[in-house]
């Protein structure tokens, strides 16, 4: 196993994880974003309003990605599997 193949699995395994929780990190922002805006302008200052509506958007964007995110997991373990033969050198 040469260095260069390490560092690409590293980056390859970076890049999937980032993917992976791209679609998630964007909706909480997104609502948070939204949460703190209207808390702002109603200076209403509760900590469960900001909380539980960003669980509930991870949720729903979890339902939505979950079968793209799935396969790009597959095809990632696929890539991962094709490797081991290389490997033995």
């Amino acid at each position: 196993m040469t260095p260069e193949l390490v560092t690409q699995l590293a980056r390859r395994s970076f890049e999937v994880a980032l993917m992976l929780s791209a679609p998630l990190l964007i909706f909480s922002l997104a609502v948070g974003l939204v949460i703190s805006i209207f808390q702002a302008v109603t200076s209403i200052n509760e900590a469960t309003l900001a909380f539980v509506p960003k669980i509930v958007a991870v949720m729903i964007a979890m339902v939505i990605f979950f079968p793209w995110m799935m396969s790009y997991m597959s095809d990632f373990t696929r890539e991962i599997f094709a490797l081991i033969p290389s490997l033995k050198q």
